[in-house]
């Protein structure tokens, strides 16, 4: 184990880092590989040579009995080959630039090698592409469970939980909205935006008429003024976290312009956002609540075929066997 490795190296929102290491740990695991997280060029801060795990969150010896590097070690670790994918045995500056058609290659080519349940003949397998989809959940719950942001973050959540959640039927909204962004398979959700204003509102209704005694809050996590401020105009008891955003159409909140609280303010919202009652993800394509989305005990989605039609999630007990069960519900909204 200790001469063969998993590189899980990701540069994006936490969301997908964290998606992705799930399935690059889930791996390691089953050929018994020694992990490497690597956020070096990480889009929450302007050092490129930084590794951004342990900026934000505690560093770990071992995940689950598998062992990892996940601190600055890894500028000095010389990692053996042969290497798979196959681009990664080119010499070292022929790696420097990867072409989009070259990363989705690679997506694919790990995809299928998870898939297979099989071992390979690399020494080392890097890890760098969007792996959303190339685990199954427990592989999830366990990165997850596993890993805890730094105290500072821990701290951020535990203070905002005590003032707006205890005590009160939390709703998390989630709408990623890109600002200006290019945000590929999120943008058929945002065809006509006053629609999708629409199909968020309905969402919390639904939510609000479950009966519960206890006063309601609504959690509104969102990358745009514009939709805060939309939300906030047809919504009461509506709360944030305090961040900064960028300009109106400049980008998404996963920039280096922000710095370390940009990234912070993310991990809070992420965090708080798996303590709420229930969950409304628009996009539910979103990597950024696929954490929330597995622990809280509802989920409102959106049908994108059909944008009357929400789709609510809930974890019911078994009266049998007394496991939980996923049970979905779909409402046409009005």
């Amino acid at each position: 184990m200790q001469n063969r490795f998993v590189i899980s190296r990701r540069r994006t929102g936490f969301g997908d880092c964290l998606w992705s290491l799930a399935a690059a740990w889930s791996y390691a695991q089953r050929t018994r590989r020694m992990l490497v997280i690597d956020w070096r060029g990480s889009c929450y801060l302007d050092q490129p040579f930084t590794n951004a795990f342990p900026v934000f969150f505690e560093p770990v010896e071992d995940i689950a009995g598998v062992p990892v590097i996940c601190d600055d070690r890894i500028n000095r670790v010389a990692f053996p080959g042969p290497f798979f994918p196959s681009w990664w045995n080119r010499p070292h500056i022929d790696c420097a630039y990867r072409p989009d058609e070259q990363i989705f290659k690679e997506r694919d080519e790990l995809g299928k090698l998870f898939e297979s349940q099989a071992d390979c003949d690399a020494g080392t397998v890097v890890c760098d592409a969007c792996l959303m989809w190339r685990c199954d959940q427990d592989a999830e719950r366990q990165i997850f469970r596993q890993l805890r942001p730094t105290l500072e973050i821990r701290e951020r959540v535990e203070a905002i939980y005590e003032e707006h959640f205890r005590g009160y039927n939390v709703i998390g909204v989630h709408v990623r909205h890109g600002n200006g962004e290019d945000i590929m398979g999120h943008a058929p959700y945002w065809a006509d935006p006053e629609c999708a204003l629409r199909q968020i509102r309905d969402a919390v209704d639904m939510a609000k008429a479950r009966p519960d005694p206890r006063p309601v809050k609504v959690f509104l996590c969102t990358d745009s003024t514009w939709v805060l401020d939309r939300i906030s105009d047809v919504c009461p008891n509506l709360f944030t976290v305090p961040k900064r955003f960028q300009a109106h159409q400049a980008g998404p909140l996963h920039s280096a312009m922000l710095g370390f609280e940009g990234g912070c303010s993310a991990l809070v919202e992420m965090y708080l956002l798996s303590r709420c009652e229930t969950l409304i993800r628009f996009p539910p394509t979103s990597a950024f609540t696929r954490y929330a989305s597995l622990f809280v005990p509802r989920v409102i989605e959106f049908d994108l075929n059909n944008p009357a039609r929400l789709i609510l999630k809930e974890e019911q007990l078994n009266e049998c066997s007394g496991a939980s069960v996923e049970h979905h519900v779909v409402r046409q909204s009005i």
